[in-house]
């Protein structure tokens, strides 16, 4: 059975009532798809938005430090949670990869003008890649303005799974996993799976020419510090900078490691 309430619990802490930014969460409603709920800090320089890892949300402590971080700073920031996800509406077992890249695109669209930075973590940094490819595409490069990964976790339904499981993804339609982080099963959908399959990025140049950061911890047993490795050099942008974080693990969200997010994105930011 899919959780009632997903979240990521290598990004995520209590639940959305740990939020410590000061406005009550927006609504963005959409005809014909399920309503999505965000959070805007207005400011200047370029729409910092971050980008939440499979099964995650915006209750996030790196979400919410780095929220709180750019509504100090007077910096645009934005998070969400994707449709299914946290505290918008819609379904988590309906969605899919290109289903949560259009969630983001329709709330760039209502809510964010100029350059953009986006952050993603996980598969927030597949989604980050995908979106920035679109923006390229539709707007020209100059809309995204610099790209931080944390984990970046692109192809991941490629190297992700064994053999055994990707069987049983096709065969029975999800495989249900335990997960060391919480109570909650891990469930990866066939319709989510071969949303995947069908973007995967890494086995080509990735067209995108803006400053990208990509931030890994050593001891990550999720996603192996070589994704960064392999994503680095796929990407056609000669700005590129990979950071391994000794003694990091996939959470990346020790005081230091969210000092060391917050300090990449304000270079970029102020570049």
């Amino acid at each position: 059975m899919v959780p009632p309430y997903p979240c990521d619990p290598a990004t995520r802490q209590l639940g959305p009532t740990l939020m410590t930014d000061p406005a009550a969460p927006a609504y963005l409603d959409r005809p014909g798809r399920p309503r999505l709920a965000y959070r805007h800090a207005p400011g200047t320089g370029p729409t910092i938005l971050f980008l939440p890892g499979y099964m995650s949300d915006m209750a996030g402590g790196k979400a919410t430090a780095l929220f709180d971080w750019a509504a100090a700073e007077g910096q645009a920031c934005l998070l969400l949670d994707y449709a299914g996800c946290g505290l918008s509406d819609g379904a988590f077992a309906d969605q899919t990869l290109i289903d949560w890249r259009g969630d983001v695109l329709d709330l760039i669209d209502a809510t964010a003008e100029g350059p953009l930075i986006l952050v993603g973590s996980s598969m927030g940094g597949w989604l980050m890649l995908l979106i920035a490819l679109a923006l390229a595409r539709r707007d020209g490069p100059g809309r995204v303005a610099g790209l931080v990964g944390i984990a970046a976790a692109p192809d991941f339904t490629d190297w992700g799974f064994t053999p055994e499981e990707k069987a049983i993804i096709l065969a029975e339609g999800a495989l249900v996993e335990e997960t060391p982080y919480g109570d909650q099963p891990y469930v990866t959908t066939r319709d989510f799976y071969q949303s995947g399959e069908a973007n995967r990025l890494l086995g080509a140049e990735i067209p995108l020419t803006c400053p990208v950061r990509l931030l890994h911890g050593e001891e990550d047993g999720d996603v192996p510090s070589g994704i960064s490795l392999r994503l680095s050099a796929a990407l056609a942008s000669t700005d590129v900078q990979v950071t391994l974080v000794k003694g990091g693990d996939h959470r990346l969200s020790r005081d230091g490691d969210i000092a060391l997010l917050i300090d990449t994105v304000a270079r970029i930011a102020t570049r």
